[in-house]
C-alpha cells in the first residue's frame, strides 16, 4: 500500500492528482474552503488574533483547499496567514506563492491543522481470522493476489484487542489502524497552539465493519484495490482510536451546520424580488445540501483535537 500511493510512480504521484479519480468535498463546492476559513478566523480570535496565523492543509492534493480558504479570508487576516501545503507530489505550476509547499507538517504551528481526506490513505495492515479464529496478516501480492500470513501479534494484536472488539469468527476482516493513531499524534504533536482537525470516512468501535472497508477507486469509480499504483487505495478510519485526550467526533453535518453551512432553499419570494439572487441561493442551498447529507459527505467524521485553545468548533 505504501508503495503503490507514494513510491516511485505510486498514485498519489500521477500528474493528475487525485482530482483526476475522486471528488472530495473541497472539489464539490466552494463553501468547504468557506467553511474552513471561518473555522481558522474562530483560531484566530481564540490565539488571541497574533502577528502571524498558520494554515496548514495535510494532504494538500493539487492545493485546492489552501488556495480556496486564502481567498475566503478577509484581506486582514490573509495578510496575517502562513498558508502550508503537505502533500507528496510536486508543486504545481501557478499555485499561489503565498503558500509554501511541503513534504511534512511543520513543527511549531500556531494556528490551524486541516486533513481533509488523509487518514484513510495512511497506509495499513489487513487482517483476516482462519478457521482457528486467529487473527493472521493479509499479505497481497502486486496484481492483487491475497494469502493468509502470519498471526498478528504484538502492538498491533493488542491495537486489535482494543479497538476492533467482537469474535474472530473465520473469514471476518479488520483494519489494523494503529498507523493512523501514530500519524495523527505526531501531527497533534506539531500543533504548539491551535486545532488539528482530521476529516474521513470513520467508523466506530460499536459498529466496526465485519469485512473490513480496503477498496480501490479510479477515474471516479470503485475498483479492487490492486496495489499496483493504477489507483487509489483506501481504507475507513477508527477516528475514536486516532483521539488524543481533549478531542471529541462529530459529523461533518453537525460541524458544518456549527460553521454556518446549511442546505435551506431561499424563500420564493425572492425569486420575484431578485431572480438572479434566488438562482445563486438556490445553487448554494444544492450544494449545501450535497455538503452535508446524511448518507453521503454528511457522515464524514469530523475529529477536533484543540491544543492550548478551547474548542472553538462551538455554537
Amino acid at each position: 500500500m505504501e508503495a503503490a500511493l507514494y513510491g516511485p510512480g505510486g498514485f498519489y504521484r500521477r500528474p493528475e492528482g487525485p482530482a483526476g479519480h475522486f471528488r472530495t468535498s473541497v472539489h464539490a463546492s466552494s463553501l468547504f474552503a468557506d467553511a474552513v476559513a471561518r473555522l481558522l478566523g474562530r483560531v484566530d480570535e481564540a490565539l488571541g488574533s497574533p502577528a502571524s496565523l498558520d494554515f496548514v492543509d495535510m494532504a494538500a492534493g493539487r492545493g485546492e483547499l489552501v488556495t480556496g480558504v486564502l481567498a475566503a479570508l478577509p484581506p486582514a487576516l490573509a495578510a496575517r496567514t502562513r498558508a502550508y501545503a503537505v502533500e507528496i507530489a510536486d508543486r504545481p505550476a501557478g499555485l499561489d506563492h503565498r503558500i509554501e509547499w511541503r513534504a511534512e507538517c511543520p513543527r511549531g504551528v500556531s494556528g490551524l491543522v486541516f486533513a481533509n481526506e488523509w487518514l484513510d490513505n495512511v497506509p495499513l495492515e489487513v487482517a483476516e481470522a482462519d478457521a482457528a479464529r486467529v487473527w493472521r496478516r493479509v499479505l497481497v501480492r502486486e496484481d492483487g493476489t491475497e494469502r493468509l500470513g502470519e498471526p498478528v501479534s504484538g502492538t498491533a494484536a493488542e491495537w486489535l484487542a482494543r479497538w476492533w472488539p467482537g469474535p474472530a469468527e473465520e473469514g471476518l476482516r479488520a483494519e489494523i489502524g494503529l498507523p493512523r493513531d501514530t500519524e495523527w499524534a505526531s501531527v497533534v504533536g506539531r500543533v504548539e497552539r491551535g486545532l488539528a482537525v482530521a476529516v474521513d470516512y470513520a467508523h466506530t468501535a460499536e459498529a466496526r465493519p465485519p469485512f473490513g472497508t480496503l477498496g480501490g477507486f479510479r477515474e471516479g469509480r470503485g475498483t479492487a484495490p490492486v496495489p499496483d499504483g493504477s489507483c487509489d487505495i483506501t481504507a475507513h478510519v477508527a477516528l475514536d482510536a486516532c483521539m488524543l485526550p481533549g478531542g471529541r467526533t462529530l459529523t461533518q453535518r453537525e460541524a458544518l451546520h456549527l460553521l454556518g453551512v446549511a442546505g435551506a432553499r431561499p424563500p420564493l419570494t425572492l425569486a420575484t424580488t431578485d431572480p438572479r439572487a434566488y438562482l445563486r441561493a438556490l445553487t448554494g442551498a444544492g450544494e449545501a445540501a450535497e455538503l452535508t447529507a446524511p448518507g453521503g459527505l454528511g457522515d464524514f467524521g469530523w475529529l477536533v483535537q484543540p491544543v492550548g485553545i478551547p474548542d472553538p468548533l462551538t455554537a
